[in-house]
């Protein structure tokens, strides 16, 4: 029989719940939103990132099937999809909004991750899912939906070749535009984990101690592109550009997935990016880029 390998996707993130997420949208804090309004905007993001991985999933799924009835010995991968945050009655919370939203592809296994500060929720959920007998774990959060599906596949095929030809596993990452990360997994022979990483005393970036913490074990390392995520209203402008400019790509390329809840939810609220109108008219050699 050929070896079988299984790959965790983990959602870890809160539910979207008002007060709770996304508040430096809000008014109170330099933002455009309400409470309401930035939670809604998460909720429509949090969907869009699910079913953006449910898709490049069943792509992954579709290639496996393929090798297998060209070679019936080659490695089988399969895949489960996990959904982490806490305390539990957040936990319900977020199964609720899920399962109001009508029947996913997907099964998803609900976790309450514990501990006393992010690394340790963080690793948590991932020994949890490794618990469960996966191999590898691959989380990301809910707040980019401009998350390229091509990111997720080309992540679990890292993972994949870590698992078949490194005794010291593998770490695939994206960065986010602001020294953290998008997306973050290993294998379960790592020998790596989120302590230090959040929560330090030192100022050191998230993206860095992951890279640290690699160099210091011999841990094989791939990097992906960098993924924004949506914390403040500049990131909103960039990320409602971005949309804009997918949604209209993707009849050109088909392969571009576009986060429709996130845009349509953008454009209910008649919200359009703009900038200070630019006047100068001096000669290319003369502007400071």
């Amino acid at each position: 029989m050929p070896k079988t390998y299984k790959h965790a996707l983990l959602m870890f993130s809160k539910p979207p719940i008002p007060g709770l997420v996304k508040t430096r949208l809000t008014s109170e804090k330099g933002g455009i939103f309400t409470e309401e309004e930035a939670a809604e905007l998460f909720h429509r993001s949090l969907f869009d990132v699910m079913e953006l991985c449910i898709r490049a999933v069943d792509q992954l799924e579709a290639e496996d099937a393929e090798r297998a009835a060209q070679d019936p010995q080659v490695p089988r991968h399969e895949y489960g999809f996990f959904i982490s945050t806490t305390p539990e009655e957040n936990v319900l919370r977020m199964r609720e909004f899920f399962e109001a939203a009508g029947a996913w592809p997907r099964e998803f296994t609900y976790l309450t991750d514990a501990g006393a500060n992010f690394d340790e929720h963080f690793d948590d959920a991932f020994q949890q899912v490794f618990a469960a007998g996966y191999d590898s774990v691959l989380s990301v959060g809910g707040d980019i939906p401009l998350l390229p599906l091509s990111h997720i596949t080309t992540a679990f095929r890292w993972l994949q070749h870590f698992l078949e030809n490194s005794d010291r596993g593998g770490l695939i990452q994206a960065p986010c535009q602001e020294c953290g990360v998008s997306l973050i997994g290993w294998t379960r022979n790592t020998p790596i984990d989120h302590q230090g990483v959040y929560y330090n005393m030192t100022g050191r970036p998230a993206l860095d101690a992951y890279v640290e913490k690699a160099a210091e074990n011999d841990v094989p390392l791939a990097s992906l592109a960098p993924v924004a995520d949506i914390d403040d209203v500049q990131d909103l402008a960039h990320a409602v550009s971005l949309a804009r400019s997918v949604a209209y790509g993707a009849q050109f390329q088909p392969d571009l997935y576009v986060p429709e809840r996130f845009l349509a939810y953008v454009d209910w609220r008649g919200i359009h990016v703009g900038t200070p109108p630019n006047e100068d008219r001096d000669s290319r050699e003369g502007i400071d880029t």
